[in-house]
């Protein structure tokens, strides 16, 4: 099973450049909160790519889009693939809801008209995020302005799992959004129904077996709504029992998944990486004995090193006077030859980053 999920999101045989689109699919979205992040993720799993390789997808080709979209967090998706996302993201109800209408203090009228506002204020030409608000403020009032410009986005997001609102190239330090449909020029969204069978295959194919209770955490639901979702792709899917653990998982591939895995080579994830983030549970990816210096507070999540699909370590890297310091600090004694393949990775950053590297390790 293991072999199945690191073949699936590129980590056993880095995938050509070429076919970078292809590994954003194939992983559900890379998560884009932190762009250096978002381009390690890549750089994981394509060889011989580099920084300006996603960021080029991003802002010239438009190939990739920036958004919020699973948990709530921000992803970067393959530009043809957003309608699916927005067709399923748009049957989320937190909005509309007492709960949330009391914390943002508008009432379900107003935040429509709020909405409304952000759509119709974004086109294809980037604004920045005061701009986007004083439109939106001189459409409905100051109170709708001011909220815009929260440090927590709360009008952002709903816009967004509307597909209004996404990311638009960076202005300096500052943040810009365009509309979707505008920007890419095509919009053909599926019904919600077909939507969310199309993402249930995709989350098994790459993250199954998975139980109802993790594809629900996942994309951040609550475990009933998931459990309906997965009902009604029932005749595609079997549940399993893996060492205990019962989870759902694509029908066509049981035979695969019945397969020894093969050995996987060492890799360096990035903070936040999918395969980190998606792969449950926790005790396939790590020995709970190290478990929260992976995932930490406040959300966050440590880069790995990652031997045989299993995290043995966390590590990080600073760029200082021109080269490159990359510290491993593992879990447990590691082999001799699992530190040359760290160092060879190491190398790969280097070029990556197109510095020279050292490596400091402990045990």
């Amino acid at each position: 099973m293991r072999g199945v999920r690191l073949a699936r999101q590129h980590l056993l045989r880095r995938a050509p450049r070429s076919r970078m689109l292809d590994v954003v699919r194939d992983v559900c979205g890379l998560h884009g909160q932190v762009a250096s992040s978002t381009e390690l993720q890549v750089w994981a799993r394509i060889k011989g790519s580099s920084p300006e390789d996603v960021r080029e997808a991003l802002w010239e080709r438009r190939s990739l889009i920036r958004t919020w979209a699973m948990r709530g967090t921000l992803h970067v998706l393959a530009a043809a693939d957003l309608p699916l996302f927005v067709a399923a993201l748009r049957t989320h109800n937190r909005w509309w809801k007492g709960t949330w209408l009391r914390m943002i203090g508008f009432g379900a009228e107003e935040l429509r008209e709020i909405l409304d506002a952000i759509r119709d204020s974004l086109g294809a030409q980037p604004i920045t995020r005061e701009k986007l608000a004083e439109r939106v403020g001189e459409r409905v009032d100051h109170d709708a302005r001011e909220r815009m410009l929260s440090g927590w986005g709360e009008m952002l997001k709903p816009a967004a799992f509307e597909g209004s609102l996404i990311s638009g190239p960076p202005r300096g330090q500052s943040v810009t959004f365009v509309r979707p449909d505008r920007w890419l020029g095509a919009w053909d969204e599926p019904e919600p129904e077909a939507a969310w069978r199309e993402i249930v295959r995709r989350y098994l194919r790459t993250y199954g077996p998975a139980a109802r209770e993790e594809f629900a955490r996942w994309w951040g639901t609550q475990p009933a709504p998931a459990g309906r979702v997965l009902k009604a792709s029932a005749d595609e899917l079997t549940e399993v029992d893996v060492d205990g653990y019962r989870g759902f998982a694509l029908t066509e591939d049981l035979a695969e998944l019945r397969k020894a895995s093969p050995r996987a080579p060492v890799r360096l994830l990035p903070m936040f990486d999918p395969y980190v983030v998606g792969i449950r549970p926790r005790s396939s990816l790590v020995d709970p004995a190290f478990e929260d210096r992976v995932f930490r507070s406040a959300g966050w999540i440590s880069p790995v090193v990652l031997v045989d699909g299993m995290a043995a370590g966390v590590w990080n890297y600073e760029q200082r006077g021109g080269r490159i310091e990359v510290t491993v600090e593992p879990f447990e004694k590691l082999s001799r030859a699992v530190h040359k393949e760290i160092e060879a990775e190491a190398d790969r950053l280097g070029r990556f980053l197109d510095a020279p590297v050292d490596v400091a390790s402990g045990t």
